[in-house]
């Protein structure tokens, strides 16, 4: 393959990690931002955000020379705008070069030597290089978290954290950052050098716990059933016998188990967490749970010297696995900033919300409105059956519409290949629905939707679907 010989300015399409090649400008890097080691690469501006990124040469192509292929595989609406932005750059920077042709004789004029010089500067605020055609759309989940604007410097706090991390204020006082993913920059996370506990290896822990295994952090291990923790002992993690000792022994210990009960019980108990609590020791609250239930361990934690944080995971066993989760996090905003490589190493993006027991808050909202949508998506499947609709067509038109998701299409294709292996309980999306009605009871607020839902759950779990993804809950419908 002939070496393609890339200049500052070339416009290119470039691909990152397991996504769509977008297009994008090369620019010169901030003075400050070293280039990855033993990669032969080029900084990257994309059109239609306000992203930049290492790619590497193999992973770029020439825009012109691929405009026709790319635009014929690419199709969505946010492609599209960046494509646009790429062309009117072209035709502001064509009239710049024709401005310039006219003017090149005129006295006490420059004549510049290059159109898109002012693109082409070294200028450590990026967002310079942002051409006021371009219509943003850094908000896409499925493109953004990878293409991380480097060049940000650290908040004054973070200033140890890498530079691999993007944290982002908001007016509502909330932070996020977002870490790209593990295979994007190739495992180049900096582990933290505080011993990390982690308290429950279920579909979710298991995923979590094995990628801060790959990017060395040093784990010490605990479940319930013990033989669940041979495999990643065989990984390198180290063994704690009970609760009490794993947070005795680590600096972080992390906890992610099924529910209110199960979360009290692995502090409260014998052998529990409480029990190993020591001035300065770090305990971060996994499981989705009640804001009562957090308040409470909060409260127990901090009486002994702990310090406390929530840190609620959204997303499924696959996105654990994959390292793609969302981090909602809230408590001891210094616990928070101390979990930063866990949180990359674990998540694609982490939210802290503030005081505790605002990340259940918002957990429980957010799983509240994934429950009800997917038993509405079950309650429109057995409709189109039972009225002599395809289901498989109201699926393909469904994942053309405006409510086309990866959520959509993968739930809805393993109903119609009747595959219900859990990715998210079912028992538990019933009892985070559970949850919210009852949070929504207290703060006089009515959920009538998520009520309904709740009921049809409820039968779903009664023919022992319990156990399958909640996706089963079709099955509610048919029986």
């Amino acid at each position: 393959m002939a070496t393609m010989h890339l200049r500052i300015g070339d416009l290119v399409w470039g691909k990152l990690g397991r996504y769509p090649p977008w297009p994008g400008k090369v620019v010169s890097p901030p003075k400050d931002l070293k280039k990855p080691r033993g990669k032969k690469c080029h900084f990257v501006k994309f059109f239609g955000t306000e992203d930049h990124a290492w790619i590497k040469v193999e992973q770029l192509k020439p825009y012109h020379a691929h405009k026709e292929e790319m635009i014929k595989i690419n199709k969505g609406k946010r492609f599209q705008q960046a494509v646009d932005a790429v062309e009117d750059f072209l035709k502001k920077a064509k009239g710049k070069e024709q401005n310039s042709d006219g003017k090149g004789d005129s006295k006490g004029k420059k004549t510049p030597t290059k159109p898109l010089k002012i693109l082409e500067e070294d200028d450590e605020d990026l967002s310079a290089l942002k051409d006021p055609s371009e219509k943003p759309v850094k908000d896409d989940p499925h493109f953004h978290h990878f293409l991380l604007s480097q060049s940000e410097k650290p908040a004054s706090s973070m200033e140890p954290i890498s530079k691999r991390l993007k944290i982002i204020e908001e007016e509502s006082g909330s932070t996020s950052i977002q870490a790209a993913d593990s295979t994007a920059i190739n495992g180049s996370i900096t582990p933290t050098d505080k011993r990390i506990g982690f308290l429950g290896l279920g579909l979710m822990g298991s995923g979590i716990v094995s990628n801060l295994l790959k990017m060395g952090h040093v784990v010490t291990v605990w479940n319930r059933t013990a033989e669940k923790c041979d495999l990643f002992i065989q990984e390198g993690a180290r063994l704690g016998r009970t609760p009490a000792e794993v947070a005795s022994t680590c600096d972080i210990t992390f906890s992610c188990v099924s529910d209110p009960k199960a979360a009290r019980d692995l502090v409260l108990g014998p052998s529990g967490v409480l029990q190993g609590i020591r001035p300065g020791k770090c305990y971060v609250e996994m499981s989705t749970v009640d804001p009562g239930t957090i308040t409470e361990l909060s409260q127990v934690i901090t009486s002994r010297g702990g310090r406390f944080l929530e840190a609620m995971v959204a997303g499924s066993q696959q996105l654990s696995n994959d390292g793609m989760l969302v981090i909602l996090a809230a408590g001891d905003r210094t616990v928070y900033e101390d979990c930063s490589s866990c949180f990359q190493a674990m998540a694609k993006t982490s939210f802290f919300l503030g005081e505790a027991g605002n990340a259940a808050r918002m957990m429980l909202i957010l799983n509240m409105v994934q429950g009800s949508f997917m038993a509405t998506i079950a309650e429109g499947l057995t409709l189109a059956q039972a009225t002599g609709q395809s289901q498989q067509t109201f699926l393909d038109i469904l994942c053309q519409g405006q409510m086309a998701s990866t959520f959509v299409d993968q739930k809805c294709q393993n109903i119609l290949q009747g595959n219900f292996k859990p990715d998210y309980y079912l028992k538990h999306i019933q009892k985070d629905l559970r949850l919210a009605i009852s949070m929504g009871d207290k703060a006089n607020h009515p959920t009538p939707m998520a009520a309904a839902a709740n009921e049809v759950y409820k039968r779903a779990k009664a023919l022992d679907q319990s156990d399958n993804d909640l996706s089963a809950v079709y099955r509610a419908y048919i029986h």
